[in-house]
């Protein structure tokens, strides 16, 4: 089986991708590794057969496939949420990534090892593959040049680097016991500000309140901010459906849509709440899921649609994969959206057409306008960015396509060419970049890790576990204590490797860790080839 899968990168490939997925699914005390469980069984096949291999290039297509993916589906809250906490947030990743670089040089004094290998070591336990390759070139650059030097550099990163995964999964797990984190409750309180699964429901409310009589639902909505939105009214024996302009007498039932908290507060508000639901009566409005898979509205907000005026019909939810949320005129169309919509049956019929209504189409990938993302990204991240003759970095095949993809995910469109993906499909191209990505870092990593094991081993081992776990308990600490920064957003701060990414998202239940990871990538990639150059600078 050895030499088949020696002949064969392929097998060996899926073979450790199919044992990964198997083991890490499988829960102990309700904790599992999920996908990061494939690098740790590629790095058991790479160390007990140093002549297995996975080619590199399947591993950068797995990088560059989840980064794009990724930086596609963050753009939009990427870039809004630095726009509500920008100055607080960028100061506070930069002074968590400069405390990682001052606990390595502390180690440093603190532990028999050299140089080279601590910054190796600081490299390979914040998973930044560039800050080593920066480390390399500048010791190539020097005049007496060193090969011990070198070799101490690569040593270091390669037995920390899996340390560096581990070791910011089991920070997660201690942290999260600490400060006695309730996700559901915390995911609850996000609502407002992430785009997260709303839990909806419906009820039929009985206007009571002669505060409300008389006037226009616009105006009721800015005087008491409900997060809801109104579907059908019953006024005596007539049923149609609300707009802004609509008013409210005495008697009206009105079809009301929100989370429990809200339909609590509006009922409250405005009346009772009535056995009698509209949401049961046919006979002149119906209802319909409808897929949006016509490009000409991705990408465009429902009020640009114009709905009211071309159609006799109310959008009154919107399913975005699991995810069900309100809409609003802001509210801007995604491939693979189901908008709930209420509306005459002849109107149903020509909307349906108008939103494509294919689950077929709204599945598909757009391989021009994904070809051309990725293509961009790839050149990005080939670009050699001088700092100064001495120093110089490239975003290369990670920052690259992240940082085109979070900009195209925020556009969404430019004029008639769609840039975003249909929620399953980035859900799919995710996942399989991921675990080509970490089946060949685990293989690869496994070789040196048997290689790399001497005398100084342990040292390594020691300095990698406090670089990546000491920083992350720092900043998760700190910035749920002082900063007061949601834990699951800080689960993504300190995901500074996908495996660690997939096992916060997972954990969690939520996409928030997914913003958080994107918040710190572009900055932490730049910043860290800066520090593990400019600590090696500093030790020598």
């Amino acid at each position: 089986m050895n030499e088949l899968m020696e002949q064969n990168p392929l097998l060996l490939l899926f073979v450790v991708a199919s044992i990964g997925y198997f083991i890490g699914n499988i829960r102990v005390k309700g904790i599992s590794l999920g996908v990061a469980a494939v690098l740790f069984t590629g790095l058991i096949f790479g160390a007990l057969n140093t002549d297995l291999t996975i080619p590199s290039i399947i591993t950068n297509l797995g990088l560059v496939l989840f980064v794009y993916s990724i930086g596609l589906k963050s753009g939009p809250a990427f870039f809004k949420s630095y726009k509500n906490n920008g100055l607080r947030d960028f100061t506070f990743i930069v002074a968590m990534l400069l405390f990682s670089g001052l606990v390595a040089g502390g180690l440093f004094f603190m532990m028999d090892i050299s140089a080279a290998m601590i910054t190796g070591a600081y490299a390979g336990s914040t998973t930044n593959t560039p800050a080593l390759a920066a480390v390399i070139d500048y010791i190539n650059s020097l005049h007496d040049q060193n090969p011990a030097m070198l070799n101490d550099a690569v040593l270091g990163y390669s037995f920390s680097y899996p340390m560096g995964v581990l070791g910011s999964i089991v920070v997660i797990l201690i942290m999260e016991k600490l400060l006695k984190i309730d996700y559901q409750k915390e995911k609850h309180s996000l609502r407002k500000t992430f785009p997260l699964d709303k839990n909806l429901a419906s009820i039929t409310v009985e206007i009571t309140n002669e505060k409300v009589v008389g006037k226009q639902i616009r105006d009721l909505l800015k005087k008491y901010r409900w997060e809801v939105v109104f579907g059908r009214m019953a006024q005596q024996e007539t049923v149609a459906l609300t707009n802004y302009n609509t008013t409210f007498t005495l008697g009206d039932r009105i079809m009301v849509v929100g989370s429990e908290d809200e339909l609590k507060k509006i009922t409250e508000d405005i009346g009772r709440k009535v056995e009698n639901d509209l949401d049961h009566d046919r006979t002149e409005f119906d209802v319909r899921r409808i897929f949006v898979s016509n490009p000409k509205v991705v990408g465009r907000t429902i009020a640009s649609l114009q709905i009211d005026k071309k159609f006799n019909a109310i959008i009154t939810r919107i399913r975005r994969g699991d995810a069900e949320m309100l809409v609003n005129g802001d509210t801007i169309l995604e491939l693979g959206d189901r908008l709930r919509f209420v509306a005459h049956r002849e109107d149903l019929k020509m909307l349906s057409t108008y939103f494509g209504d294919s689950y077929k189409a709204s599945s598909k990938i757009n391989l021009f306008t994904f070809g051309i993302g990725i293509g961009l990204g790839l050149i990005l991240g080939s670009i050699e960015i001088n700092i100064s003759p001495a120093f110089s970095f490239k975003l290369g095949l990670a920052g690259g396509p992240l940082l085109v993809g979070l900009i195209l995910g925020a556009l969404r469109r430019t004029g008639p060419i769609v840039w975003s993906l249909p929620y399953s499909s980035n859900t799919t191209l995710q996942q399989m970049g991921l675990i080509l990505l970490l089946a060949g870092i685990g293989v690869s990593a496994g070789h040196s890790f048997v290689a790399s094991f001497n005398s100084d081993a342990i040292w390594v081992f020691i300095a990698s576990v406090a670089i990546s776990m000491v920083t992350a308990m720092a900043m998760i600490f700190i910035g749920y204590k002082y900063i007061k920064m949601p834990f699951t957003l800080l689960m993504g701060l300190v995901s500074n490797q996908p495996a660690i990414l997939d096992f916060a998202t997972d954990r969690s239940d939520s996409m928030v860790p997914e913003i958080g990871y994107t918040m710190i990538f572009p900055i932490a990639m730049i910043l860290k080839i800066v520090i593990a150059q400019a600590l090696l600078v500093a030790l020598l």
